[in-house]
């Protein structure tokens, strides 16, 4: 007996009931540690500058209605991920449901405060735009890694880390994304030899 005592006292889960649970996590916290984070999700999500403000906030308001049954065993970083998506998600329906746009409108100066030459802005504008329409072909989650790793520069480790997901997550959406941005770019360019524009 002696010695099972002895033994719950040395392994913390053996104890039961008694082992101390974590303290719960503050609003506060969560958004002043992550809001940086969140931030780049939603800008790698596809949301455009205008729009970033207000679903920064609104993320954050579904963190606090949501935060008391956070399990906090668990890593934090992909359920504010898992936010991210569904709020960007929501955010499309309303615009498509409203029949608006969700594209930023043209900005007067660049960003050295000279007026670019329209046609140039026209060139950027249309690149933009398509690029975009391929990258809405992606799976939210296939989507941000493609983003990261082709556009942002940064490498599998360092994705898996700023999402709190496995490296060989990483590199299997990584690999999926890329099948799936090259089947866009090919059936946008058979939409272009038939006529179809873009």
């Amino acid at each position: 007996m002696a010695m099972l005592i002895e033994l719950t006292r040395l392994l913390p889960w053996a104890r039961g009931s008694s082992t101390p649970v974590a303290e719960p996590l503050s609003l506060v916290a969560v958004h002043d540690q992550y809001v940086g984070v969140v931030w780049r999700w939603l800008q790698r999500l596809g949301v455009h500058e205008p729009d970033l403000e207000d679903l920064l906030q609104e993320v954050f308001e579904v963190v606090h209605h949501q935060l008391s049954t956070f399990d906090t065993s668990r890593p934090i970083r992909p359920w504010l991920f898992g936010i991210c998506k569904n709020v960007v998600r929501r955010h499309r329906r309303r615009a498509y449901v409203r029949l608006e746009t969700t594209e930023p409108e043209t900005q007067e100066l660049s960003s050295e405060g000279v007026i670019p030459d329209p046609e140039e802005v026209a060139t950027a504008r249309q690149d933009n735009e398509e690029l975009n329409a391929l990258l809405e072909e992606l799976d939210p989650a296939k989507r941000v890694v493609f983003v990261m790793f082709e556009l942002d520069d940064l490498s599998c480790q360092e994705i898996a880390e700023e999402l709190g997901i496995p490296e060989g997550t990483v590199h299997s959406r990584l690999h999926a994304a890329r099948k799936a941005f090259q089947s866009a770019v090919s059936r946008r360019k058979a939409r272009i030899a038939r006529g179809g524009g873009t």
